[in-house]
């Protein structure tokens, strides 16, 4: 069992039409029996079960003033509206024809005449009543966004995530180049300190042991140094390495998810 706050509302509307169409084509009742039916629902009924197929029961009905009036809107005028139309159009052309055949005096009589102008009148009258009621236009859903804005506003919020990537991203590239040139000042300090000890001992007048021995310990140090740089060059190189599949990942994520956007749009 379903519980509807009121008719009033846009979910208690569209299951109003539903209802009409329920008992109009599915149920096969007249247009005056699914007439009644539906006023009677609009103004008094609670549970839709005894009249319907719908197990739903209506906490507040709206009376017989706002039962009309919404009866008028959502089911005279939605589907009676070209038929009430076609019968005033019908009346006019049934109303000249009269006056015409009066005014060259093949029909000589004035109560035919004032019978069409009356009931002619009565039908513009019937007409205005339904389009006096025209229904409301509903909201497009309970307050929520449209697709095309959701859409938007998911399209924002990954741009600003890929800016906050690339900004987190070229932080870190200036501090790893920062490094980088201390590293490469450093290693040029070293360089010229090895290159003028080495000047210094080829410059020696007479070597001694100690100098030999300075000597071999100054090569075993540029061996080990020559390594050490051997392995920051590598290990700069798979840095450098990882970066750019990093740079790439983050770009493929990046048209993936515009793709996908666009086929969704």
């Amino acid at each position: 069992m379903t519980q509807l706050e009121s008719f009033a509302s846009v979910n208690g509307r569209s299951l109003l039409r539903e209802i009409y169409r329920e008992l109009r084509y599915e149920r096969q009742l007249g247009a005056l029996e699914a007439l009644a039916v539906c006023w009677r629902i609009c103004t008094k009924e609670q549970e839709l079960i005894r009249l319907t197929r719908r197990d739903v029961v209506v906490l507040h009905p709206l009376g017989i003033l706002s039962g009309t009036k919404l009866w008028m809107e959502e089911v005279v005028n939605r589907f009676f509206y070209s038929v009430i139309n076609a019968f005033v159009y019908a009346g006019a052309a049934l109303l000249l024809l009269v006056v015409g055949l009066n005014r060259t005096g093949v029909i000589k009589a004035p109560s035919v005449v004032v019978a069409g102008i009356i009931i002619e009148s009565l039908l513009l009258l019937l007409l205005f009543l339904v389009m006096y009621f025209t229904p409301p236009e509903e909201p497009d859903g309970k307050g929520q966004t449209p697709d095309g804005s959701v859409a938007t506003e998911e399209l924002l919020r990954e741009i600003g995530e890929i800016g906050r990537d690339y900004a987190a991203m070229a932080v870190q590239l200036e501090s790893i180049a920062e490094s980088l040139t201390d590293l490469v000042e450093r290693q040029d300090g070293m360089v010229h300190a090895m290159r003028e000890s080495v000047n210094a001992a080829v410059n020696a007048v007479a070597p001694n042991p100690e100098l030999m021995t300075s000597m071999q310990s100054t090569s075993v140090a540029l061996n080990r140094f020559a390594e050490a740089v051997d392995a920051l060059s590598k290990s700069m190189h798979i840095i450098e390495h990882e970066e750019v599949e990093r740079l790439v990942r983050i770009e493929l994520e990046r048209l993936l998810s515009r793709r996908i956007l666009e086929s969704n749009d």
